[in-house]
């Protein structure tokens, strides 16, 4: 693919906006960014790329930016905007960054998508590989944008990769050796139109493999187990609910691989990640190492020792027998009724921030169950509140330090207050990590307080 002299358009200038225009810059493309921010930290990003040949387009999205284009490149993040469809309606082709990078690179890809647990599998499938002897690089959403390896990649080399709704739905020739299809979940509806539309970006994932390719699908889905006959690659399953003849599955409280023959891997006491969906992350992740004929061994010393990411169902201390959690990568209702299942001790759940079209009263039955009293942050409070009305006591708060004492006062020795938001962090934080370690703060600086109280 010649991009000498071509206008290049890229859509967002975080991270992989750079990485991209790093990479265009050096095939002597010209380029041009639109960013919908306009602020006074990307007005002092963008003065060294403009000195390097790049035009900025800030504070808005113009269309005729988006005509005058010959290639138009998404970062990440980029919602659907109604500027890629009408360019389309031109001929002028929109690629995600992933389709960019994979138009030039060598290697492999193990893609990963579902609506949670993407970064955890990620992360435990690079590590089992790079821990296997596997020239293994951590990509995409998690790790570096896959863009910024082109140069340096080797025929060898095995790029895993999370990928998300957006960077699928703009994909046209990228293939991934092994893909991994994890759950679904209503996810990202105030993006997409439907759960429909939703869907149909992550499978492409799956829809574009070939012959030679392996989709671990969860066979406890029926709408991704219905992906097994989309094309002619190798399926590869997992399970918690079934025993399969092939695939990995869970067995008298054993984590199973079954090809040839049917192997024990771990027992789930063994597992140091909290909750049952961390086991379906684990299957699948050992079930992309079984493919790899990595041996049994290699890949349980690697889960063992895995000690799962920040912001996921992450303990932070306990205070006066009160155990602190910190899931604010629960960015949705799926994913906080996940961390709910996770938990046999009473719970203080702080819950809230910018709706995502969830439905709330999926909660309903496990808050009931499992849940003494309910925080409420964020724009969503009402909606929350509405939803889950009559279940248990709720309040509301302006900040995450009100949270975090009011769930103190709340909650009794053997508890536990959990940040499980359900939202989106963008109503009152840059990101779901920045409210995470803020939540974090809040909780030491109680314990400073409540211990010092003592002295």
């Amino acid at each position: 693919m010649n991009l000498k002299e071509k206008k290049v358009l890229v859509v967002g200038f975080g991270k992989t906006g750079e990485a991209l225009c790093d990479f265009l810059l050096s095939r002597k493309a010209l380029v041009t960014v639109s960013e919908i921010n306009d602020n006074d930290d990307l007005k002092k990003r963008i003065i060294p790329w403009e000195k390097r040949g790049v035009t900025f387009e800030c504070g808005s999205h113009k269309l005729e930016t988006f005509l005058e284009s010959d290639l138009i490149v998404t970062s990440p993040g980029v919602p659907p905007l109604p500027q890629f469809k009408e360019a389309k309606k031109k001929g002028i082709q929109v690629f995600a960054e992933v389709e960019l990078a994979y138009r030039f690179l060598q290697g492999r890809i193990i893609g990963i998508t579902g609506s949670n647990g993407k970064s955890t599998t990620t992360t435990l499938v690079h590590k089992i590989l790079k821990e296997a002897g596997f020239s293994s690089k951590l990509a995409g959403n998690i790790g570096f944008p896959l863009i910024s390896f082109v140069e340096e990649s080797q025929a060898d080399d095995w790029y895993v990769t999370e990928l998300s709704s957006f960077q699928l739905e703009n994909i046209i020739n990228f293939r991934a050796a092994i893909s991994i299809f994890l759950n679904l979940s209503p996810d990202h509806l105030d993006w997409h139109s439907s759960l429909s539309e939703y869907f149909g970006a992550k499978a492409k994932l799956v829809t574009a493999q070939k012959n030679d390719d392996f989709a671990i699908l969860n066979r406890d889905d029926p709408k991704i187990w219905n992906l097994r006959t989309a094309g002619n690659f190798n399926v590869f399953p997992f399970s918690r609910e079934q025993i399969l003849t092939t695939g990995c599955y869970l067995e008298d409280k054993w984590i199973v691989i079954a090809a040839e023959r049917s192997r024990r891997l771990m027992k789930v006491t063994d597992i140091p990640l909290k909750g049952p969906h961390n086991q379906e992350n684990i299957m699948a992740a050992a079930a992309a190492a079984h493919i790899l004929d990595i041996p049994i061994n290699s890949i349980k010393k690697s889960v063992i020792n895995f000690k799962g990411l920040e912001h996921r169902l992450e303990k932070v201390l306990t205070l006066k027998g009160i155990d602190f959690f910190n899931d604010s990568k629960a960015t949705n209702v799926d994913a906080t009724l996940t961390a709910l299942k996770s938990f046999d001790q009473k719970l203080i759940l702080i819950l809230g921030g910018r709706d995502k079209g969830g439905d709330f009263t999926a909660l309903r039955d496990l808050v009931k169950k499992k849940v003494k009293k309910i925080i409420l942050i964020g724009e969503a409070s009402s909606l929350i509140r509405k939803a889950l009305n009559k279940t248990v006591p709720m309040e509301r708060t302006d900040s995450l330090q009100g949270a975090v004492k009011r769930g103190f006062m709340a909650a009794s020795p053997g508890d536990a207050v959990l940040l499980a938001p359900a939202c989106t962090s963008f109503d009152m934080f840059k990101n779901f990590e920045e409210r995470g370690h803020i939540y974090k703060q809040q909780v030491f600086a109680l314990k400073e307080k409540v211990l010092g109280k003592e002295d």
